[in-house]
């Protein structure tokens, strides 16, 4: 097995018994992106001789009995809508062409403090908005399971570049299934965190109330391992939650259950027979291990798909005025006048569904309209919140599916309508601000197709101990596509 095929935590044994050097493990995976990349497309691009200094720098520490952590050495690439000083940040959008982050977002400063080498800017839909990474403005990212069809999105780059080897590690950010979907079609884990339990600060803002920055890895070991380092309170972002980080590896491997296991009808009983598999699946292992399922109901789920869609276009309407062609980023060369700067700049540099979404929200709230649709939707989200704390008054964890299809081949001329209803499972999930987790469960028709676990506010850990007794009892989070 190469070195671009470990996993991070046996990267980071042979790295603390000095089997392998931080330098090493960069070149593979520098190796890796030139020899498969071209077919994937998950990367926007990297820096190779800062990759190489902070993998010289980790070696260093080494040498000395200095390192940083247990992921000191280890890459992390990062979603290119989460800052890193002096490197791009485009959110895969024109407007930000040629913009250079001055800042380190909170989660790559903690990285580096953790000695992890923070390389890379991972593919998207631009600014987020989207389920496929084929809304990018630079190029779409493929599934390397089947390089006809997307890997979702919108972390599409960051699921695509761990599924292929490329990284590790890498961060994605979640506002309505941006990680766990993308992770479930390209076979590999994502972990979106309760709300506020990762700092949004350094993340360019998509729906503020929603957006939710997470770990996309190989295995749920090392995907306890990232989230171990990001996670935190931040005086830089006041809705970040102060309460104590626990040892979320030390936490998964303690935690045993037997557990109490809801599956909501409204999640299982109308799904597709794909999505459905997926859950019997992960039921029948539970069952088996001696762990009790529970019919649960979540009535108002059915609402969560039109609310999200008012609440999150609404906030994005607000957050992406600050793209106005003055400031920073693209300003149009056609423009003679202020307005011609905010309209030309605007129009040329965001893409179809940026403006779809724009238009939609700031609609939304207009006056006359706030109270029909924003507001009442605002109501629905705090109804759907309440039916999940009901329901975890009585089991440990939700079991539900993913993803409603099987990942879409590119160029299909999916319906705007179809695209929206692909986050129907994992919507309900930021709208009440749960953390959850995907795993990998097997394939049909030879793609990946997974499972989602979704907990009680801040009960990563035993999210973690649930994803980690399957991943233990099979052999899915070693398959890798042959690329």
């Amino acid at each position: 097995m190469s070195l671009c095929q470990k996993t991070a935590a046996e990267l980071a044994a042979l790295l603390s018994n000095r089997d392998v050097s931080a330098r090493e493990i960069a070149l593979a995976c520098i190796a890796r992106v030139e020899a498969v990349d071209a077919r994937v497309g998950a990367f926007l691009g990297f820096d190779a001789a800062d990759f190489l200094a902070q993998a010289d720098a980790s070696d260093a520490r080494r040498s000395r009995g200095a390192a940083l952590g247990v992921l000191d050495g280890v890459p992390v690439a990062l979603k290119d809508n989460i800052s890193a000083i002096g490197q791009p940040l485009t959110c895969a959008s024109k407007i930000l062409s040629g913009y250079v982050s001055p800042y380190d977002a909170t989660v790559t400063r903690k990285l580096r403090e953790a000695g992890a080498v923070v390389w890379g800017r991972l593919n998207m839909d631009e600014f987020a908005m989207g389920a496929s990474t084929t809304n990018s403005a630079f190029h779409p990212t493929r599934n390397p399971w089947d390089t006809a069809r997307s890997p979702g999105g919108s972390s599409g780059g960051s699921a695509a570049a761990v599924a292929a080897s490329m990284t590790p590690l890498a961060l994605g950010s979640d506002t309505g299934g941006s990680i766990r979907q993308p992770a479930a079609h390209c076979g590999v884990v994502g972990l979106k965190p309760t709300y506020g339990r990762v700092s949004r600060y350094g993340l360019a803002a998509f729906a503020s109330s929603l957006d939710q920055i997470g770990p996309i890895a190989n295995t749920v070991v090392d995907a306890a391992l990232l989230l171990q380092v990001i996670a935190g309170g931040d005086p830089f972002d006041g809705t970040s939650l102060a309460d104590a980080v626990p040892d979320y590896a030390a936490g998964m491997r303690a935690a045993h259950g037997p557990w109490k296991i809801g599956i909501p009808d409204e999640f299982f009983s109308d799904a597709p027979a794909s999505a459905r598999s997926a859950v019997e699946v992960a039921a029948a292992f539970f069952q088996g291990r001696g762990d009790t399922i529970i019919p649960v109901s979540l009535p108002r789920a059915k609402h969560a798909v039109a609310a999200y869609y008012i609440i999150a276009t609404a906030e994005a309407s607000s957050n992406l005025a600050r793209y106005d062609g003055i400031r920073y980023g693209q300003r149009s060369t056609g423009a003679t006048d202020a307005t011609d700067i905010y309209a030309l700049s605007r129009a040329e540099g965001f893409g179809d569904e940026v403006k779809r979404r724009i238009i939609l929200g700031a609609y939304v709230l207009t006056s006359g309209y706030y109270e029909a649709y924003y507001l009442r939707a605002q109501k629905v989200r705090s109804l759907i919140r309440d039916d999940f704390a009901r329901v975890f008054e009585t089991v440990d964890f939700i079991l539900a599916p993913v993803t409603p299809t099987p990942p879409p081949r590119i160029g299909d001329g999916i319906g705007l309508l179809e695209q929206y209803l692909g986050d129907i499972y994992t919507i309900p999930v930021n709208l009440a601000g749960l953390p959850a987790i995907s795993v990998p469960c097997g394939e049909a028709d030879k793609l990946p197709s997974g499972f989602q676990l979704i907990g009680k506010p801040l009960d990563e850990c035993t999210l973690l101990a649930g994803a980690h007794a399957f991943e233990e009892a099979h052999d899915f989070a070693a398959r890798r596509p042959t690329l």
